[in-house]
């Protein structure tokens, strides 16, 4: 698959459903509205969507959610895609989970072949991770991440940079996951969605501003290391581990885009920061064979964007797009 700009699309990640045990402040109001059940494709469904895709020319698939370990049953999901890893259709099968159910699924997601997860957490502190998060523990992520070395999985801790909440315990946290062999990266807050009395504005850090300060006390060597998505990392000379830094906002990373979205709806986002979609539910259950299918795929990806707008200012502090994060997948 090749975009209208060249880039090819191997890469597709998706939300497996939009609800999660957590409600962090910059991602979704505590008060959530939910899709109803009977809009969420079946798991059944959501593997022959992901395996269109494989055929397509997809090498890597994320499964993310909201939190993708919540959903009842999804273990066989991952199997049912897991095949591809054993046919070499597929190269990579991962997630993005917020740890909270790693302690029960590690052993068989890394049983089935995911080799590495990416965890979101934003703080090391117990209390400030209650309130970031309303609903967490931090000790039950501590022990999913426990959980998940010893299964052998590799990971990726990802922290979402907030001004004047965890901005002074970037150092901390770069110590604490080199120290366990795991990557960081850091994330700009993203205008997606509304989120309750938290303004976005007050959130936002740009990280141009972090490496600065991180610079202080760190060497930072640039590399090429790359794992498929929009990171760009640096080697941390005095710790030996990886940083990455995940710019929407100060550094556009669009023109290497090779990703899309599949909501848990069926609904196909070429660009997590636009609102131009595609419906593959309606074409998905229209046949039994996958050609109508085929032939929207085709046509979404004709459409896709050369990239996205977010701006985040004192003139636009509201959301760029009006779903939330959960909806379109992290």
């Amino acid at each position: 698959m090749i975009d209208p700009f060249g880039r090819h699309i191997s890469y597709l990640r998706v939300s497996v459903t939009d609800r999660c045990d957590f409600r962090c402040v910059y991602c979704m109001a505590e008060d959530m509205t939910f899709l109803p059940k009977a809009e969420v494709l079946s798991l059944e469904e959501l593997e022959r969507l992901c395996t269109a895709f494989v055929r397509r020319g997809v090498k890597k698939l994320r499964l993310t959610g909201g939190e993708p370990l919540v959903r009842k049953n999804v273990m066989s999901l991952f199997r049912g895609l897991g095949r591809h890893l054993d046919s070499g259709a597929l190269e990579e099968l991962t997630l993005t989970t917020n740890g909270s159910q790693l302690a029960k699924y590690a052993q068989e997601l890394a049983d089935i072949g995911v080799r590495r997860v990416n965890v979101s957490m934003d703080t090391l502190d117990p209390d400030k991770f209650r309130q970031l998060t309303r609903w967490g523990d931090l000790d039950q992520v501590m022990r999913g991440l426990d959980a998940a070395q010893r299964a052998g999985l590799a990971i990726k801790i990802n922290a979402v940079a907030l001004r004047g909440v965890n901005d002074g315990e970037f150092e901390e946290m770069i110590r604490w996951s080199h120290g366990r062999g795991m990557d960081l990266v850091l994330i700009e807050v993203m205008p997606m969605g509304e989120i309750g009395d938290a303004a976005r504005l007050d959130q936002y850090l740009p990280l141009s501003l972090a490496r600065t300060e991180i610079a202080r006390h760190f060497t930072l060597t640039e590399t090429d290391y790359r794992t498929g998505g929009p990171a760009r990392y640096f080697r941390v000379e005095e710790t030996g581990g990886r940083l990455g830094f995940i710019t929407p906002l100060t550094h556009n990373f669009c023109e290497s885009c090779n990703r899309v979205r599949l909501t848990c709806t069926g609904t196909l986002y070429m660009c997590l920061g636009q609102e131009d979609a595609a419906d593959l539910r309606a074409p998905l259950r229209a046949s039994e064979s996958d050609e109508v299918l085929d032939r929207a795929i085709t046509e979404a990806i004709a459409r896709k964007p050369k990239g996205h707008d977010f701006i985040i200012d004192r003139r636009h502090s509201g959301p760029a797009v009006p779903r939330h994060m959960s909806v379109t997948g992290g």
